[in-house]
């Protein structure tokens, strides 16, 4: 339920509305630039370094929270911590409303980012902790296709009210920015089902400095990490065919909406709208196929299929010039979004030796995963502000997608793993 209550911030705030909603404001500046803080920079260029910097925050600061959280036995109030900053940082989007405050507007995008990335860390924590690995895949793959359910129907909402805005006597500018105050209100309501009933953990004596035996947990996490092959080869292929996942559901709406002067398609907010909820829909099936494919095959091989798909895919985007075009590269992009995303938790949970550190282990998962958007959307930036075109940037997308196949291909069967082979 936890994925149900985060996820319609993914596709409201990071992947259909925010981004068109953004668009829409900065549209008519000239030649593109915004001031920022005095800066006069692109538009498209400051918002991928913004989402950056929010996954570069979590990155730095959750291997000593989690570190800390498994110390002392309860990782929800973390949690809850981060689920709250993420969801009344939705709500005050509402308050962006022009160029004369676009650093607000971003500034409260960057910190809706920590918080959910934030809350990941310690939510996907839970999972070897509440099943035994042979459920992992399917249960894995039951939360992502809950939050693509429950993200589609806030979207529905918020899609009726944004192209119904007449009807209802308001500004189609107004509705979007009442889906961010929707968006927040959701996180917060239904993450109340996952606090009422995860376990709380057990408590330990307080020592004297929780962030000193944080980082003392954590050494000790990376010393058994270093030791467990199948983890060291499988996160470094991870991180790579990472930075090209991320990238693309994270900026692929800019891609979409951007000017086709600027490499992009020139795409109105309701055709970006219908690509995004062909995915989800698509990815609830692709989640299950993906976990029977596990179940048949391992897990490495039905993640290989999934990346080499991913790669494909990319590659065929940069010959995309129209809404048809778009419109099938999201089928495909759905097929394999909830197979990489599910696969990638449930493997590496797997491959998790038995301990009591699973906050901290997860944080290694995370802040890998974090690290990779961070590259991913400062590589697309850089090389959109240097070549003046977004479509440069898919084909640098397209080499980490191969480089995390090869080193995917690398991991090997995991003997600590019962049931399942990888």
């Amino acid at each position: 339920m936890y994925d149900w209550a985060n996820s319609v911030y993914s596709l409201t705030i990071s992947s259909a509305v925010f981004p068109s909603y953004y668009q829409g404001i900065v549209a008519n500046n000239p030649q593109g630039l915004v001031d920022f803080f005095g800066w006069q920079v692109q538009s498209d260029s400051i918002y991928s370094y913004v989402l950056s910097a929010g996954f570069l925050i979590v990155a730095l600061i959750s291997p000593i929270l989690s570190g800390v959280a498994d110390y002392i036995g309860n990782k929800k109030p973390f949690m809850k911590v981060f689920v709250y900053l993420g969801a009344l940082s939705c709500i005050a989007l509402y308050f962006f409303t022009s160029n004369n405050n676009i650093e607000f507007g971003l500034l409260a995008s960057m910190l809706a980012v920590v918080g959910f990335t934030g809350s990941i860390v310690f939510y996907n924590a839970y999972l070897p902790e509440i099943a035994p690995k042979e459920e992992h895949d399917k249960i894995s793959a039951k939360g992502f296709s809950y939050g693509y359910i429950g993200s589609v129907i806030l979207l529905v909402i918020n899609l009726a009210m944004i192209m119904g805005h007449e009807m209802l006597g308001i500004t189609e500018a107004l509705a979007a920015r009442i889906s961010f105050i929707m968006v927040g209100v959701w996180w917060i309501a239904f993450s109340q089902i996952t606090f009422a009933k995860m376990p709380k953990g057990v408590k330990k004596e307080k020592p004297k400095s929780l962030v000193a035996n944080g980082f003392k947990q954590l050494a000790n996490v990376w010393k058994e990490f270093k030791s467990i092959v199948h983890l060291r080869r499988f996160v470094p292929a991870f991180f790579f065919f990472s930075v090209g996942v991320q990238t693309i559901i994270y900026l692929a709406t800019i891609f979409g909406s951007a000017k086709p002067e600027d490499g992009g398609l020139g795409m109105e907010t309701s055709q970006l709208i219908i690509s995004i909820l062909l995915i989800q829909i698509v990815a609830i099936g692709g989640a299950y196929l993906f976990a029977y494919l596990s179940k048949k095959f391992g897990n490495i091989k039905a993640l290989s299929i999934c990346v080499t798909v991913w790669m494909l895919v990319c590659g065929g985007a940069y010959f995309v010039i129209d809404a048809n075009g778009f419109y099938i590269t999201a089928l495909f992009v759905g097929l394999v979004m909830g197979g990489v995303q599910s696969l990638s938790r449930s493997t590496y949970a797997k491959m998790l030796p038995k301990t009591n550190d699973m906050a901290s282990y997860f944080s290694f998962y995370d802040v890998t995963e974090k690290i990779s958007i961070v590259v991913g959307t400062l590589c697309f930036g850089l090389i959109v502000s240097l070549t003046g075109s977004m479509r440069n940037s898919i084909l640098a997308i397209v080499a980490f997608f191969v480089v995390g196949l090869i080193l995917l291909l690398r991991v090997k069967f995991a003997p600590n793993a019962s049931t399942t082979q990888f």
